[in-house]
């Protein structure tokens, strides 16, 4: 069970490695913070909507395998010790 511990861990330190910036790849929607500080100035020369839709995909299943990974290192932890 130590190697799948270990193999877990890793991939939870990669997946929150990758998450982080990609969640700051994404384009704002304005009205939040960004506003405050300068950030929603806009232009049309964003992403298109095919690299904003597959940017949400990679995204969306990263999360839900760092959220999948937590679950399982939650759950040999349990049955573990």
């Amino acid at each position: 069970m130590t190697g799948l511990k270990i193999s877990m861990q890793v991939l939870l330190v990669l997946t929150s490695a990758l998450l982080v910036p990609l969640v700051l790849l994404h384009k704002g929607k304005g009205g939040g913070l960004s506003d405050m500080f300068g950030g929603g100035i806009t232009s049309s020369a964003g992403s298109s909507g095919v690299a904003e839709r597959n940017l949400n995909r990679i995204t969306v299943g990263v999360a839900l395998t760092w959220a999948g990974v937590i679950v399982v290192l939650g759950l040999i932890e349990r049955y573990d010790g």
